[in-house]
């Protein structure tokens, strides 16, 4: 998922910044999109399903109309859930006015805190944590002299990772989880608009100069006086930027805590080549995540690079495609071999990951007929072994593909000659550039930085056991 938002001091078209801020975060969410522009005080939202160009026409970003700020938001369904109700922003009506939310991440504790919502009657008409969030803040707003106060409140019962970006009349509220799992940015334009954004890529779709990233549980206040920081959550945990955000997640062409994602990508290629040396031809990549990968293995291991795969540029993103029979079917138009460059050799294939097996198994099909000889997979991730609880679609064990069968099993399965992955060891080392100074890997090696949702669920019905007791 990503956010975006800009804010200024003069009435402007908002919406079409925002659209194009969306643009460049479309993949980090392929299903549903949305906008909300603020315009003294008057809020006009547009969402559906879909991408962002297909959703916002020229006609309904101008029914949107001017105004001084606005946010939005895209969206990939995690398992179990619906598009468009889920679709976000979202905009609440309250006794101190209007609140528009849109989240990155996951609540661990949401469950427990749904229930106690409930439990106060209070109403749900999506699955959605930004439901969740927009009640906890309401609630504080209530008792709070502002909404940055009743931000910082419902954040000292927020738990997991998240970013959020929320709106009110007169200020747009940034805030980052203590533990900075997600990225979360801002930047300023030549006329004065300040821009937050999921990724740097965004800022720089809208002409913005990136600034710097919100520090891990600060809370930043734009608003007409300014910004303001709020630090009151800093330092409460330790740093745990999700590793995956440079893996597959993030856009090449952006910075995370002070790291290029290329960078690291091309890094995580070079550490791969010296995992399990293979004697092959050419190197090839799987677009887009795994390309630069393929160019640092390539270059690590002295085996010419070669253009294996064309995607298709008008297909999104397989692994953030809502179900699994959706995610095969992409696959089979997404990309295309070049045969001239695989037919009769030896071939590395590069991808970024391997979790269900789906669609590294189609793939290794289409070089196969186009003639290639070998093919040699190699995972510039770690083998995923465990869910993510934190807002990457890595879903139950069951559907983790190397939990269930060995390397050698995976190979055959897939239909490769050999199989490795990353080392685990490594795989923080490619953002180590950066300034971040600790990474959750918890998707490989299960040291999760958090308590896990099925536990805070049991200590809450222990809890509601003994009151009752």
């Amino acid at each position: 998922m990503g956010v975006f938002g800009i804010i200024g001091n003069e009435r402007t078209n908002v919406a079409s910044s925002v659209y194009y801020g969306l643009y460049a975060l479309q993949h980090r969410g392929q299903e549903s999109c949305g906008i909300s522009v603020n315009d003294d005080g008057v809020f006009h939202t547009h969402k559906d399903s879909g991408l962002v160009n297909d959703v916002f026409t020229g006609q309904v970003l101008s029914s949107l109309g001017q105004g001084t700020m606005a946010i939005g938001h895209v969206r990939y369904g995690t398992l179990g859930t619906k598009a468009r109700v889920n679709a976000e922003p979202l905009v609440v009506n309250h006794t101190k006015g209007h609140l528009a939310i849109a989240t990155n991440g996951r609540l661990t504790n949401g469950s427990v805190l749904k229930q106690d919502l409930e439990l106060k009657g209070m109403i749900f008409h999506t699955s959605s944590d930004a439901e969740i969030v927009s009640y906890m803040v309401i609630q504080e707003r209530i008792k709070s002299a502002s909404i940055e106060e009743a931000v910082s409140r419902a954040m000292d019962k927020l738990k997991g990772g998240y970013c959020l970006l929320m709106m009110s009349p007169k200020k747009i509220i940034a805030a980052r989880d203590e533990m900075g799992m997600h990225p979360l940015c801002y930047g300023k334009r030549e006329n004065g608009e300040y821009v937050i954004a999921s990724e740097t890529c965004a800022l720089d779709s809208v002409g913005a100069t990136f600034i710097r990233e919100l520090e891990p549980g600060e809370i930043l206040v734009f608003s007409k006086d300014g910004i303001k920081s709020i630090k009151d959550h800093c330092g409460k945990a330790k740093e745990a930027l999700c590793v995956f955000e440079y893996v597959y997640t993030a856009r090449p062409d952006s910075h995370i805590a002070g790291c290029s994602v290329h960078k690291a990508r091309r890094k995580a290629g070079e550490y791969l080549a010296s995992v399990k040396p293979v004697e092959a031809d050419v190197v090839i990549g799987v677009p887009d995540s795994g390309l630069d990968a393929a160019i640092g293995y390539a270059q690590a291991s002295g085996i010419p690079y070669g253009i294996g795969l064309i995607k298709n540029k008008y297909i999104g993103r397989t692994f953030i495609a809502p179900g699994q029979d959706v995610r095969e079917d992409k696959v089979k138009i997404k990309l295309n071999p070049v045969s001239d460059t695989v037919a009769g050799k030896r071939v590395v294939l590069v991808d970024d990951s391997i979790v269900r097996g789906t669609t590294c198994a189609r793939i290794v099909k289409l070089l196969r007929h186009a003639g290639a000889k070998e093919v040699h997979l190699r995972s510039s991730a770690p083998a995923f072994l465990n869910p993510c609880y934190y807002g990457t679609d890595v879903d139950s064990k069951e559907n983790l593909i190397a939990c269930i069968h060995t390397e050698e099993e995976i190979a055959k399965i897939v239909g490769v000659d050999s199989l490795a992955y990353l080392n685990l060891e490594d795989v923080t080392k490619i953002g180590a550039s950066g300034t971040c100074s600790g990474f959750c890997t918890a998707c490989f090696d299960g040291k999760y930085p958090t308590e896990t949702p099925v536990m805070i669920r049991n200590k809450y019905e222990n809890k509601l056991s003994e009151s009752e007791n």
